[in-house]
């Protein structure tokens, strides 16, 4: 079972010559864009270095999935316990969505691209929650590729947050607790205008969700790969793609 999930560096080259299936494209793919630190680190490079390549690596993945017809990516840019990282490198971490947004916009605009963003935007500094927000609201027509990202986002606290909003309807006579079922607590989420994730991709060689869209990933289809995000190409891309479209999505049916 390892073998289906897991992907070593070197196996791409070996993958990529199997086609993709315009066909069977995951609608929704969610990435946890790890190991910017060790990359640099291995470069004998300090880890905001990381940081800022990874965000290279941003770009050409959306543009990826874009051209793939992906409908929805949502990146994991930022957990509410990435908060506990020393202070410079948390403060360079703020500065990257505006400097992402502010670079790409453009760029965005002319692939039709929609910037959305889920998490707690009240923590976030002023120029960063700007900036997000800016790009919001310029890209709010945009009928392409939703370029979801996960800042100071907590999957666990998305839950507390819709029990508490479930609970306060209950208790409002709002809700009848009889009506609670799956598809109504969905609402609840901050995905609520998305489709769950169909591929859960995730990089640097850890297989953990980490707090990561914990309802949405039920049915998600993992795919771990030793690759570095900096180091994360199309191609990597395209073998994770190829090993989604390998797999039976049986919904616990037979």
């Amino acid at each position: 079972m390892l073998k289906r999930l897991w992907s070593k560096k070197g196996e791409t080259d070996s993958q990529a010559t199997l086609p993709i299936q315009p066909d069977n494209i995951p609608e929704h793919i969610a990435i946890i864009m790890d190991g910017n630190g060790r990359w640099a680190k291995h470069k004998g490079l300090p880890r905001i270095a990381g940081h800022h390549t990874g965000m290279k690596t941003v770009k050409r993945i959306t543009i990826a999935a874009n051209d793939l017809g992906v409908k929805f990516l949502t990146l994991y840019a930022f957990s509410t316990e990435n908060w506990k990282r020393p202070k410079d490198e948390v403060e360079f971490l703020m500065k990257l969505p505006q400097q992402f947004l502010e670079l790409e916009i453009e760029e965005l605009m002319e692939n039709n691209v929609q910037v959305r963003m889920m998490g707690d935007k009240d923590q976030l500094p002023p120029h960063t929650r700007k900036a997000v927000e800016d790009a919001m609201s310029r890209t709010a027509n945009n009928t392409g590729l939703v370029l979801n990202f996960a800042l100071n986002y907590g999957g666990r606290l998305e839950l507390i947050k819709a029990v508490q909003a479930v609970a306060e309807q209950v208790q409002n006579g709002q809700l009848q607790v009889d009506h609670i079922n799956e598809d109504l607590f969905s609402t609840y989420m901050q995905s609520k205008e998305m489709p769950d994730p169909d591929l859960l991709i995730r990089t640097s060689g850890e297989i953990r969700l980490s707090n990561f869209m914990l309802w949405q990933l039920a049915y998600s289809e993992f795919y771990f790969t030793d690759v570095y995000w900096p180091e994360f190409s199309e191609a990597h891309f395209m073998a994770a793609i190829q090993e989604y479209q390998r797999r039976a999505r049986r919904f616990g049916g037979v």
